[in-house]
């Protein structure tokens, strides 16, 4: 052990990077743990974030590491390959090598579980996509195609309809719809096709359509998909610390580690922030939530020390010797 942090940051997107800024420009000792592969690497813009709209992912991250180190906080290329806890201090494996921290914020993000269609994934963040705020204004006016998976189908082609008057709903492995829905996706002017997809199909440069089971295809310029959102949550698992499920629809959308508003789990001095914790945060809202658990992190250091201080003070008093 040669090296002792205040904060170790696991992960370098915007919710690790936003802690790290809020810690380093409270005087706290941190150290940013990156492993260089965002989830959002694929998309070309970053969305509604304040005036940063429509920046590239690599230069939004790349500002954020030159901010953490203008207040004197490190980041560090590389992976953290376990973590444990010795005392009051936990031990972090980064890059083969030992540092230890007084407190944790696991900023790891989640990964996207894409349904099984060939072709589908090598266009994932380009055509291929699920979130009409980061995407949407990008396929306005363009065809949409809804892959349904899930009880969220119809809320997704609602969704894109604001934005395009030409979508439709490929029922692929979705329950058939209730009467409701059926009524709402008619009453909008959307189709819906009661056919398996088999594969997403593209030329060298954008996605052209889709092929359906017995060989009729249908001409798309984007297709909505709704992965599954698994939190990037191994490291946790020698704390007790499991992701729980999120279900919606009867069906299992997500994963996320539970933890309060300011970021703390059920682990004393273990905080997270981001995707791992909040699995439809925006760009800009895990950033929120870094700041958020970054100064949560400070002021649980602030009264720790605070105690300590106290019982120093006392301590002496009691050993020195009487006045008079």
């Amino acid at each position: 052990m040669n090296e002792s942090y205040d904060v170790v940051v696991i992960g370098g997107g915007a919710a690790g990077l936003s802690g790290a800024v809020a810690l380093a420009r409270s005087r706290r000792s941190v150290l940013v743990a990156d492993a260089g592969e965002p989830r959002n690497s694929p998309a070309g813009h970053v969305h509604n974030f304040l005036t940063r709209d429509g920046t590239p992912p690599a230069e939004l991250y790349a500002a954020g590491r030159a901010e953490v180190a203008r207040y004197g906080g490190h980041v560090e290329a590389g992976q953290v390959t376990s973590l444990s806890r010795d005392g009051e201090l936990f031990l972090a494996e980064v890059n083969g090598r030992t540092v230890t921290a007084r407190r944790l914020l696991v900023a790891t993000g989640l990964h996207d579980e894409l349904p099984d269609v060939p072709g589908l994934a090598e266009r994932w963040g380009i055509d291929v996509l699920h979130c009409p705020y980061c995407h949407g204004w990008e396929v306005r006016d363009k065809r949409v195609g809804i892959l349904a998976t899930g009880p969220g189908a119809v809320h997704q082609a609602l969704l894109f309809r604001q934005l395009t008057c030409d979508v439709t709903v490929l029922r692929h492995t979705a329950a058939p719809f209730d009467a409701e829905q059926a009524e709402q996706l008619s009453a909008l002017g959307i189709p819906v096709i009661d056919s398996l997809v088999t594969r997403v199909e593209a030329s060298a440069s954008r996605l052209t359509g889709v092929r359906l089971a017995g060989g009729p295809r249908v001409a798309l310029d984007a297709l909505i998909v709704a992965p599954k959102f698994v939190a990037n949550a191994d490291l946790l698992a020698p704390f007790g610390l499991a992701p729980v499920e999120v279900v919606f629809g009867g069906q299992v959308i997500a994963t996320r580690i539970v933890a309060d508003p300011s970021g703390a789990t059920s682990v004393p001095g273990i905080y997270v922030a981001g995707n791992v914790a909040d699995p439809q945060a925006q760009v800009i809202v895990s950033a929120a939530a870094g700041l958020m658990a970054g100064a949560a992190i400070n002021a649980d250091l602030i009264a720790v020390d605070a105690r300590r201080a106290v019982t120093m003070v006392s301590t002496t008093k009691r050993a020195s010797p009487s006045a008079g």
